[in-house]
């Protein structure tokens, strides 16, 4: 059996126009999924982007400005009820995916007493430059690929030290994705930042994520072995059906020969 796949994005994420939920809850019955996590976008920040030639964002508010729509809760929970009725063997799991939360401490806890979110993970997109809030991938002409990365993950320590509400890091190689084309990147070159956002992780008792869109980073778990971590969890971070749990396979022949092994229920988190 495939992990549960606990991070994953329908059309109710503001940019995910291809997002099916219906579509989504039949791709994991049909991979023989035990569990899917619908954790939907929700972002309280206003991000000054770069008007590059062929790029378009929905969403302005005008042309350098990007403002992520607030999450239809009702519309939302109404989808899940409906999937829930149309997928009975399959666990379908609430959620919401908080970007930069502790930024906006008072917006995320509004968020989630409006309603019975079941899952709750922490997201870094972007960092704060000179009073404005910018993707990571736009910052990466200005200032140089090591300067932003280092930025990133000193940034990831200040949102897990925060404290914010989600029980698990999402995407911490999310600024990987986005490196400009001919760039050589070497993990290891990045082991120290890496290793001490992994250790402010172990301390709060949260979970790492092994999220898949990219394909798995073998050194993430083994440092997060190393650092004290004990439990992971698995996230495909699809934005459409057809990739929910992909190379779940081979994440999780990766994790079990870090020691990890399956939760209680097949759903929960893994564990040393």
């Amino acid at each position: 059996m495939l992990p549960a796949d606990l991070h994953t994005h329908t059309e109710f994420s503001w940019d995910t126009a291809t997002g099916d939920m219906e579509g989504s809850c039949a791709r994991a019955v049909e991979l023989g999924l035990p569990a899917i996590a619908f954790t939907e976008h929700t972002d309280f920040v206003v991000w000054d982007v770069d008007a590059v030639p062929g790029r378009r964002f929905s969403h302005m508010a005008d042309d350098r400005n990007l403002a992520p729509p607030p999450l239809d809760v009702p519309g939302y929970l109404a989808a899940i009820d409906r999937c829930r009725s149309k997928f009975p063997t399959l666990k379908i799991i609430t959620g919401v995916e908080l970007g930069e939360p502790h930024w906006f401490p008072a917006q995320a806890s509004s968020l989630l007493a409006s309603a019975p979110f079941e899952r709750v993970i922490g997201s870094l997109h972007s960092l704060r430059v000179d009073g404005r809030f910018r993707l990571v991938e736009d910052e990466y002409p200005l200032r140089g690929v090591a300067d932003v990365l280092r930025d990133y993950f000193t940034e990831a320590i200040l949102m897990i030290e925060s404290g914010p509400p989600f029980s698990a890091l999402t995407h911490l190689d999310y600024p990987v994705r986005y490196l400009p084309d001919g760039t050589t990147f070497t993990i290891a070159d990045f082991e120290e930042e890496i290793r001490a956002v992994l250790r402010a992780l172990a301390g709060t008792g949260r979970a790492l994520e092994v999220n898949t869109r990219r394909g798995p980073e073998p050194e993430f778990v083994a440092w997060w072995r190393d650092c004290g971590g004990r439990a992971v969890c698995f996230g495909s971070d699809a934005h459409r059906p057809d990739l929910v749990a992909t190379g779940f396979a081979e994440a999780a022949a990766m994790v079990e020969a870090a020691g990890f092994r399956p939760g209680r229920h097949p759903h929960d988190h893994w564990l040393l």
